[in-house]
């Protein structure tokens, strides 16, 4: 009979143990998916702010682009106008 008690005790503390130990895991859970989730809400505005950057990005690409298109037909103007006269008088 005694080591039935015994038997029991030890079930019991063993118990004890186990939901001591699955609280801990669940409330270990709970704080990962807390920080899973401030992490997707960090990514999701970190890939909104990409997208702002690559807008600007492209504007300002598209602006170079115009920028040296008219550079590049100011050059051959330049080279294909005749050269200036002089203001001067010619003795």
């Amino acid at each position: 009979m005694e080591a039935i008690k015994k038997k029991m005790q030890m079930l019991k503390l063993d118990k004890e143990n186990a939901l001591d130990r699955a609280e801990q895991a669940e409330a270990e859970q709970k704080q990962a998916e807390e920080r899973s989730k401030q992490l997707e809400d960090e990514l999701a505005a970190m890939q909104k702010k990409l997208k702002g950057t690559e807008d600007e990005l492209d504007k300002y690409s598209e602006a170079l682009k115009d920028a040296q298109e008219k550079l590049e037909l100011a050059e051959k103007k330049a080279a294909d106008a005749p050269p200036p006269r002089s203001l001067s008088p010619s003795p």
